[in-house]
């Protein structure tokens, strides 16, 4: 990576070092970074090898930002729930390099637009340390997965509000196979105050408040929140599959406390 990359995001609570650098902005010199482990965000995104139906999906992702503000690194172990058709789980993939791994969830219930294209994308060179597991999403890994570094939630987290899935027993197995510091990183679609989780199935959407709630219910701390996704003109009153302008997402990071 050459020059200096930056995420603007805001931090919730002090936890020293790394609750200051969230909240003046957090940024990077490319020597240092790769002394770090911190892979190329901007080069990964750029990678000739990605699909245009990725890069397409990039215009509303932001996938550098995103991936800066989950904090992976080279060799992490990390677990992309609701994986879908596999783009987030392609893009950690190649954050966490030949020395990680990542384990991508869906349900068996995935959609077979979503399947067809996870089950092409799984046989790409990008993808050669992604373990395919279709499991619940209340009972996401088998019992020797454990000790992971990250786990994302990109999008999806609406979509069990009217599955048949336990969120608590959800977030406390997700909370169970996280290292003790380590984070959970989720980005959804954001509802109305008030609307809860009552617009999952209509307007694939969910209150940001109730959201939390559930996932520090487990245990989990918010320690910060990313605002380069913010569509503050949302009037979040319409389906995200058919949008009718730009829609407001949230991106929070929640941490295990050590």
């Amino acid at each position: 990576m050459t020059g200096r990359a930056w995420v603007r995001c805001r931090a919730v609570i002090s936890i020293g070092a790394i609750s200051i650098a969230v909240l003046w902005g957090v940024g990077f010199d490319a020597g240092s970074a790769a002394a770090q482990g911190v892979p190329d965000f901007a080069a990964i995104v750029a990678a000739p090898d990605r699909s245009e139906a990725d890069r397409e999906t990039d215009k509303r992702r932001d996938p550098v930002k995103l991936l800066t503000f989950t904090g992976v690194r080279l060799g992490m172990k990390v677990l992309d729930m609701g994986a879908g058709g596999g783009y987030s789980t392609e893009l950690m993939a190649r954050s966490a390099g030949p020395a990680g791994v990542v384990y991508a969830q869906n349900a068996a219930t995935i959609g077979a637009r979503a399947k067809e294209r996870f089950e092409a994308r799984i046989n790409t060179p990008a993808m050669k340390t992604v373990v395919s597991l279709i499991r619940p999403f209340d009972d996401p890994l088998p019992a020797d997965v454990r000790d992971l570094d990250l786990i994302t939630f990109f999008f999806f987290y609406h979509d069990t509000t009217y599955m048949e899935v336990n969120r608590a027993a959800m977030n406390g197995k997700l909370f169970a196979a996280l290292k003790p510091g380590a984070s959970l990183v989720i980005a959804d679609h954001s509802a109305k105050a008030g609307d809860g989780v009552a617009v999952g199935r209509t307007l694939h959407r969910i209150e940001e408040a109730v959201l939390r709630r559930e996932v520090e219910a487990a245990g989990f701390k918010l320690v910060a929140e990313g605002d380069f996704l913010r569509q503050p003109d949302d009037p979040r009153d319409f389906n995200v599959n058919r949008p009718t302008g730009p829609v407001d997402e949230f991106v929070l990071r929640f941490e295990k406390p050590r």
